[in-house]
């Protein structure tokens, strides 16, 4: 049955950093860094994810003056290269002035307002209004307004361009609109210390957008813990202590730490479950850990779900019912197994042995060290086992979301344009490089619309984007169930939604200051 109480302060099983003690590679010491956040639950008015008002506050009160990634430098490489950076209803426009600066504008002619650049660009001379063909150069001084003589109050002094405030982290631009803004080093305080590969080491090698129908916010919490494995994810918890996964807060940062190798708490497994996908296979057969029931593909978007007493069905890929005795399925893993495919992947394979949590950690690390080590020599004999099979996920307020080091996962979570009730998920494969390796050209972005099924991002292979489908089953849900909650409001974990709480904690800072908060300034080294 599911794990519950427990009579002490934690999940069952082995915490995370006893874990950690036991690799045969060590982990770097800052994963052994305790600091949570102080108990307390966290209520949140459900309004806040869906009312016009509560966006339009966000608008004014956060996104108008918070520091916010916008681009990476390799997407605007050479002078005149143009980048159009979207949130929440306002536009921008990144552009490279010089090899060595960067300024940004609001994308918008001082003229009548129409939008200066409609999508990216490279190589412009000039910064040019497509409308009455306004221009402006490359630094944002007014160079041409056609019959100017026209426009007696118009002058270099008065319509050149107003510039926003531009930083950089990691190979990424930031802007803040605000022009009084702290620096973005304050903002961002110490993350670095987080990385043993300086992300300015990492290249995008993959990138996709996906639109959802939530808000921002529900689409971000997805993606913050990992307390909804259980109800979510079944087909990994024979192998990821979810309920044991570790979290951190900081400033404008925290951090979750979930371990591969030790089974679910929720389950009653010592060692990983060799009969947990029967065919051996990741796709085609499932045995749920707690329910016993098996979970077989058929074909697409049918579903054979029988149980432990005989009872059977088939389902669709939604759960929805087709025939026979059993009635009712669990939605996600009907989607797991009967979800969409990428071509060529239908075979990929999952296989388990009847071994300890740390002799599975070993000889996974040790199978992704063989895998870099042509690349990367015998470096790969001191990354840790923790940083090959672990998920190690970052949170940058306000909608960054950063993997550790050898996991090239990277999230970004905006509203999608004015509508609260839609946002985009931006997801990008960052990979390491080792130092003096030769930068590829950044991926171009897959763009997939509301009905589009994440497989369709096929560079991101299927087992990740399976696992985006059963998070899109919570998000349309979601959005839906906030508006009838009948205690209007939202309640998170003490500890396993810390990340989440940690971040309406700091945005309620932003909605209601009158001035930005500022960040605290770092201890000088003693």
């Amino acid at each position: 049955m599911v794990e519950t109480l427990t009579g002490h302060n934690r999940s069952n099983g082995i915490a995370y950093t006893e874990l950690l003690e036991g690799d045969k590679v060590r982990a770097p010491e800052v994963f052994f860094e305790e600091s949570p956040m102080e108990p307390g639950l966290t209520e949140v008015e459900v309004s806040r994810y869906w009312t016009k008002e509560e966006h339009d506050r966000e608008v004014e009160m956060l996104w108008k003056r918070v520091w916010q990634m916008a681009c990476h430098k390799d997407e605007i490489k050479d002078v005149g290269d143009t980048f159009v950076y979207d949130i929440a209803g306002l536009s921008f426009i990144i552009v490279r002035v010089s090899e060595d600066e960067i300024k940004a504008y609001p994308n918008s002619c001082m003229h009548r307002g129409r939008a200066i650049c409609d999508n990216h660009k490279k190589g412009q001379k000039a910064l040019r209004c497509p409308f009455h063909g306004w221009s402006w150069e490359l630094d944002g001084k007014l160079k041409e307004v056609p019959c100017q003589w026209d426009f007696p109050s118009v002058s270099e002094e008065t319509h050149s361009l107003k510039p926003v405030s531009v930083g950089e982290w990691g190979g990424f631009v930031f802007i803040n609109p605000d022009r009084d803004c702290e620096p973005l080093e304050d903002f961002l305080g110490d993350l670095d210390r987080h990385f043993q590969i300086p992300f300015e080491r990492r290249y995008k090698a993959a990138h996709m957008i996906k639109r959802l129908p939530c808000n921002w916010k529900i689409a971000q919490e997805a993606f913050m813990e990992s307390y909804h494995v259980v109800g979510t994810h079944p087909e990994l918890m024979p192998a990821f202590a979810d309920a044991n996964s570790k979290y951190d807060v900081w400033h404008n940062v925290s951090r979750a730490m979930s371990a591969h190798g030790a089974p679910s708490p929720h389950t009653d497994l010592v060692n990983p479950d060799p009969t947990a996908f029967p065919d051996q296979k990741a796709f085609q057969s499932f045995i749920h850990p707690i329910s016993k029931h098996t979970f077989k593909r058929l074909e697409e978007n049918r579903v054979q779900v029988s149980l432990p007493n005989g009872k059977s069905g088939i389902f669709d890929m939604e759960a929805n019912y087709i025939e026979g005795d059993l009635k009712s399925a669990d939605p996600h893993m009907c989607n797991w197994i009967g979800g969409k495919i990428a071509p060529e992947e239908e075979d990929t394979p999952m296989v388990y042995t009847d071994v300890s949590p740390h002799q599975m950690r070993d000889e996974a690390a040790q199978a992704r060290r063989e895998e870099m080590r042509p690349t990367w020599g015998d470096k790969v004999d001191d990354i840790s086992d923790a940083d090959l099979t672990d998920a190690i996920f970052y949170s940058v307020f306000p909608n960054m979301s950063p993997w550790a080091d050898y996991n090239p996962i990277f999230y970004r979570f905006r509203p999608d344009g004015d509508n609260p009730e839609q946002s985009l998920h931006e997801v990008m494969f960052m990979v390491a490089l080792p130092e003096g390796a030769e930068r590829p050209e950044p991926a171009k972005c897959t763009f997939l619309d509301l009905h589009d099924d994440y497989t369709e991002a096929t560079e991101f292979g299927s087992y990740l984007n399976k696992i985006f489908n059963q998070d899109y089953l919570n998000h349309k849900a979601m959005q839906k169930g906030v508006k009838n909650q009948p205690h209007g409001v939202s309640i998170f974990a003490q500890y396993q939604e810390s990340k989440i709480r940690h971040f309406h904690e700091t945005l309620e800072k932003w909605l209601t200051s009158k001035e930005p908060p500022k960040s605290p300034k770092l201890q000088a080294a003693e």
